[in-house]
């Protein structure tokens, strides 16, 4: 009798619809406008040249300069394998298997419920309202169980900030049942809007912050988890022996000395003027109907033939995600803000589209 491999696999695994990055439907355009990358890159140079050792699980000048950048005590830090990486830990952390839930607000950012279904904890869907803010009093009324709360924000894939209002509400709610857990992977765009303050204020805020987005790292791999000490130290435990390659820690210090963070400053600069620039030409064409305001390196855009719209980029080289299978996201794109050629070429082959 031929061996079946996937009868020893978990049930849940089994029935697990995969989450789609970017580069799994990526195609073979030669515009990347579906990923929230930066087009704009910088060089690093390897300091160190040795790698017989084990490097250590979290990188203390790592951390006391990620620490200086952010203004917080170096033990409320913890450096993960992108936010990803931090989604997860959470989970493992605190969520017992089939008992646990997560609170899930779609449309966001889907791997909070795909981890959720590998790990086989449950999940709470609340879909956010139809101005794409949370529904707090849905949330309000799924208290029991939850041991944590994803808000993305800027949300992805549509962009805007999340009311302060209705997260203060939410932290005061579950401040003595569940995390709350704000995904700030977007937020140099409008850093003005992060929540790093609160975490004096509130034991029960975790942060997750990511590398790959304003500081033009997605290549690396880099996160960081943001939270109350004791938070820290449970998650230290459970988080693996050896996370960070040694060249992974060596060029995220490097990205953060006072020159390559002005260097993001100046790149963020840059990607939401060019953000402002395609806004505004997007709005001027007769295949859009709506362009949706964006907080981030990233705009959702409603057209008459979203899928008519993809194929054509798609043909043209141009890559963009196509949203138009979440709630509340019909006929929707979700475009990457790219370098000005790049925005250029996008309007002009838009221009094309009957």
């Amino acid at each position: 009798m031929k061996f079946n491999i996937t009868n020893l696999a978990r049930k849940n695994v089994k029935e697990l619809v995969p989450y789609q990055s970017a580069r799994k439907i990526g195609g073979q355009g030669n515009i990347w406008l579906n990923a929230n990358e930066s087009p704009i890159s910088n060089q690093f140079i390897l300091q160190e040249n040795y790698f017989h050792r084990y490097p250590e699980c979290q990188p203390k000048s790592l951390i006391l300069r990620y620490a200086n950048h952010v203004k917080i005590s170096p033990d409320r830090i913890l450096v993960t394998r992108g936010a990803d990486e931090g989604i997860e830990l959470l989970m493992r952390a605190f969520c017992e298997p089939r008992v646990d839930s997560i609170i899930y607000c779609p449309p966001t950012y889907d791997m909070y419920a795909v981890n959720a279904n590998i790990l086989g904890i449950n999940v709470c869907n609340i879909p956010m309202l139809k101005n794409w803010q949370l529904d707090v009093q849905s949330i309000k009324k799924k208290s029991l169980g939850v041991k944590l709360i994803y808000i993305c924000s800027p949300n992805n894939p549509t962009g805007n900030i999340i009311n302060n209002k209705d997260i203060h509400l939410i932290l005061n709610i579950f401040s003595n049942s569940s995390l709350v857990v704000v995904d700030e992977a977007y937020i140099e765009f409008c850093i003005n809007n992060s929540l790093v303050s609160w975490l004096q204020s509130y034991p029960n805020l975790v942060i997750l912050r990511t590398l790959s987005k304003a500081f033009a790292l997605a290549g690396l791999r880099c996160g960081f988890l943001l939270a109350d000490a004791e938070i820290i130290r449970i998650l230290s435990t459970v988080i693996a022996p050896y996370p960070l390659p040694t060249p992974v820690s060596d060029i995220a210090y490097q990205a953060l000395s006072k020159k390559n963070i002005n260097i993001m400053e100046n790149r963020v600069l840059e990607l939401n003027s060019n953000k402002i620039w395609l806004i505004n030409k997007l709005k001027a064409l007769k295949c859009v109907l709506k362009v949706f305001k964006s907080d981030s390196n990233y705009i959702l855009v409603r057209f008459l033939n979203s899928e008519k719209v993809f194929r054509l980029l798609w043909k043209k080289g141009i890559i963009v995600r196509n949203q138009n299978h979440k709630i509340y996201l019909n006929e929707c794109i979700r475009i990457s803000i790219g370098a000005f050629n790049e925005c250029v070429e996008l309007i002009n082959i838009l221009k094309l589209f009957t």
